[in-house]
């Protein structure tokens, strides 16, 4: 696929087939993935792939999903067969920026008006959004909740060293239900870019 269809064609999937995920396809999503720009070459990121029913159950479970509980959104997102976790380590930049050919002697936070970390991470979903799409898959983006991010790291052993930036779902699109407000049917807005000046 031509890399302006993959561009075209992305977007939020939230409902998925019943059909398994080549665990291949996984693996360049995820090779993909750290190929992302990242501040000093710090790689600063980590991915917790869950692709066991049971692993999957645990992270609705865990992020506040309770089993039974009716929600439009949760019950489409469940059906995905695999989540990935894209997580940052704040810590990693801070000892890379320390090092003597970054000219910083020390780990102070203050140096970073913006935290790579999180930007990076960011990067790096982005192609695993959009090599989910050069697989013929779908995908969704979307944040854990807050009060269930100790929840989220208990079940699944993650490091306090390492923050989640949100979760990704992917499976096997389904067709659109064309439902009024869905995304797909909205407008794109044309008034956000701006050149010279503001």
């Amino acid at each position: 696929m031509e890399f302006r269809e993959v561009v075209r064609r992305r977007r939020m999937v939230r409902r998925y087939a019943d059909t398994p995920v080549d665990p291949a396809v996984v693996d360049r999503m995820l090779e993909h993935a750290q190929r992302a720009p990242n501040a000093g070459f710090t790689q600063g990121w980590a991915f917790l792939v869950l692709d066991t029913a049971a692993d999957v159950a645990l992270f609705w479970e865990s992020t506040g999903a309770a089993p039974g509980a009716r929600n439009a959104w949760v019950d489409g997102m469940r059906t995905a067969p695999v989540v990935i976790v894209p997580l940052a380590s704040r810590d990693a930049y801070l000892d890379r920026y320390a090092q003597p050919d970054k000219g910083w002697t020390d780990r102070s936070e203050d140096r970073w008006p913006v935290p790579y970390w999180f930007v990076d991470a960011g990067m790096a979903s982005l192609l695993i959004l959009q090599t989910s799409v050069d697989e013929g898959l779908g995908a969704c983006f979307f944040g854990i909740p807050g009060e269930h991010v100790e929840t989220f790291r208990q079940a699944f052993g993650v490091p306090d060293t390492h923050a989640p930036v949100g979760a990704i779902t992917v499976g096997h699109r389904v067709a659109d239900t064309g439902a009024p407000g869905s995304p797909s049917r909205r407008e794109r807005r044309t008034d956000v870019v701006h050149r010279g000046r503001w």
